[in-house]
């Protein structure tokens, strides 16, 4: 836990976001047909993904260690990370709407990929719910830290299995092409690379003060 303290990769999540708006912005991209400069939200909507996933894995991680120790600060942990990946699960759904109004014509047009991320979604929400429902501290721990290591996977197959096995407008599902296989300018790279690492470790960073929060007011409750 000692990683949380240190500022090295904070200053590096600094430097990555911005060089990712710089770049993001300034640079060129491929005049491709529909999509136009609606490409640039590639460097926001994807790496808002990327970091929900990041604190996902760190919350089953913590759930694990939780059922394995019985200690409340990995319950803490664990809850923390949902909370942040929920945050940037929510923007990744907002970009993406964005993105569909102006590619495919509605923000919510039905598409297998947007209903998968809904249901994905409504489960992380009803862990929430589970956690607030429970008052007995252990029992909650417990309960949760289960629910939350069999709905990872679930969200797994939602998003990235389901929406490949029928069509789908999304890139990359239902045998319509990833951006990997358009004829995207080379430089795209200089911005979307260092967008994916930048915004992980803002959704790690964040939920690092979540739970350093959620300790401080542990401890004063104690006491109290």
């Amino acid at each position: 836990m000692k990683f949380i303290y240190q500022m090295w990769w904070k200053v590096l999540a600094v430097v990555l976001i911005l060089s990712t708006l710089i770049t993001g912005l300034l640079l060129p991209v491929p005049r491709l047909p529909i999509l136009h400069e609606t490409i640039r939200n590639l460097y926001f909507h994807v790496p808002m993904w990327m970091g929900m996933l990041s604190v996902f894995v760190i919350s089953v991680y913590f759930s694990i260690k939780y059922l394995n120790t019985g200690k409340e600060e990995y319950d803490l942990a664990a809850v923390e990370c949902v909370n942040t990946g929920l945050l940037f699960y929510s923007i990744g759904l907002v970009t993406g709407m964005l993105w569909a109004k102006y590619t495919w014509g509605q923000f919510w047009s039905g598409d297998p990929k947007q209903n998968s991320a809904a249901i994905a979604f409504l489960l992380y929400c009803a862990y929430l719910v589970l956690r607030n429902s429970i008052d007995e501290e252990q029992k909650r721990g417990k309960i949760s830290a289960i629910y939350n290591i069999f709905a990872f996977p679930i969200m797994v197959v939602l998003i990235f299995v389901l929406p490949r096995m029928t069509d789908s407008l999304h890139p990359g599902n239902g045998g319509n092409p990833a951006f990997g296989k358009y004829d995207l300018d080379s430089r795209m790279k200089i911005a979307f690379y260092p967008a994916m690492a930048g915004w992980s470790l803002l959704a790690i960073w964040i939920a690092t003060i979540r739970y350093r929060i959620r300790l401080i007011e542990n401890k004063r409750n104690s006491v109290d």
